[in-house]
């Protein structure tokens, strides 16, 4: 959650040099004249890319538009299924729902994402797509749900809002499956206020990504934008050159915090391992997480809301997502999602494995600001209410 607690001199600069170099130009294409040369977001983009090691990138208006890009890139519509997991954020769904798609959802393991064992079972020969999310910064089991996509020729789209900077088997998150999708929200790792990114392996992608966020253009260098070429149709998720200004300083302090999310988050691990009664969340193997948060099982979704109510009593902060957010982040309370329910009825009773998880999870928030002296007293407030 620390992109903003990061926002400093750095961001103001780029902006600053949007008007003082760029002229004002807020669009990312085109007034070739009065921009001075100026294109913010074509240089968040290339950075980013430099960053994670791919080719090329795509910036885009949220991360929900990256979700929705990745679909229309590959070609997903209607008639089709994307697989995707009964914890996370309603947008994974709401991209799959207005693509056209109908969304299938898994339930979650220890790690608290994608079951690969529960996807090999929903999969049909409907399956277009597969969207494993790296929820609260902890990695997929990727290498098995990757085995099972290449043994049924799926292609995997990453959902890496929440896993900016983090790394499965010293690859980065997103980097992994046949598209990466990122977040830059207020609340995310690194932000833009709102904002979003797309990879691609395959160029021929990202090319169709780059068309369909922008109504089809392809920019096609030798004609003028208002005489562009054109494949297909299209929508507008374009990335303002505000938004790139702030996405350039924003990446440049990424390593920084992921580095320091991770010493907080074993600060307050190391604490929590000293309290009899939870456990705290499964890492799949050789994985490193962004560390977004701490997430443990109490005993029971009674002691789950009982340390809520103790860390708020005791001005200790409060928690994240879990429990008191659940209703937002579980594919089980969407009951306003038609689709959902012509596919599995009483949604409730849907996904007994995950709501039986998830209602015993607690989700601390991971500040870079955070003193490891308070770890010790949030691991005594947890302690007296597990104990």
């Amino acid at each position: 959650m620390p992109g903003f607690e990061a926002i400093g001199q750095e961001e103001l600069h780029q902006i600053a040099e949007v008007f003082e170099v760029g002229g004002g130009i807020l669009f990312r294409h085109g007034f070739e004249k009065l921009r001075g040369n100026s294109y913010k977001v074509r240089e968040f983009e290339n950075a980013f890319a430099n960053q994670f090691g791919v080719q090329d990138s795509l910036a885009v208006s949220s991360g929900t538009a990256a979700l929705r890009v990745a679909l229309a890139s590959l070609g997903i519509g209607h008639g089709d299924e994307v697989v995707t997991q009964s914890f996370t954020f309603v947008a994974t769904v709401e991209a799959i729902v207005e693509s056209g798609a109908t969304p299938v959802i898994t339930e979650i393991d220890e790690t608290l994402n994608m079951d690969p064992q529960d996807l090999r079972r929903k999969i049909t020969e409907k399956t277009k797509a597969i969207i494993p999310v790296h929820m609260l910064g902890t990695p997929a089991a990727m290498e098995e749900i990757l085995s099972i996509a290449e043994e049924f020729s799926i292609p995997v789209i990453e959902d890496t809002a929440w896993g900016c900077g983090g790394k499965y088997r010293d690859r980065f998150l997103g980097t992994l499956g046949d598209v990466g999708c990122f977040s830059f929200d207020f609340a995310k790792t690194i932000t833009t206020g709102e904002g979003g990114m797309v990879i691609a392996k395959q160029p021929a992608i990202l090319e169709k990504a780059m068309a369909w966020h922008d109504h089809g253009h392809e920019n096609n260098p030798s004609v003028p934008r208002w005489e562009d070429t054109r494949s297909s149709s299209g929508f507008n998720f374009r990335m303002s050159e505000l938004q790139g200004a702030v996405g350039i300083a924003q990446l440049r302090k990424l390593d920084g915090i992921v580095t320091r999310q991770r010493e907080v988050h074993a600060s307050l691990s190391t604490e929590l391992k000293r309290v009899r009664g939870l456990e705290i969340r499964k890492v799949p193997d050789g994985s490193s997480p962004s560390c977004d948060a701490l997430v443990f099982q109490a005993p029971s979704t009674a002691a789950a809301k009982a340390v809520r109510k103790v860390l708020l009593e005791e001005s200790l902060g409060s928690t994240k997502i879990l429990p008191e957010a659940i209703s937002w982040h579980f594919a089980g309370s969407w009951n306003h999602i038609d689709s959902l329910i012509r596919r599995n009825g009483a949604l409730h009773r849907a996904f007994p494995r995950s709501l039986e998880i998830l209602q015993k999870s607690v989700a601390l928030p991971i500040s870079i600001k955070d003193k490891f002296e308070a770890h010790s007293k949030i691991a005594e407030a947890i302690a007296k209410v597990l104990n």
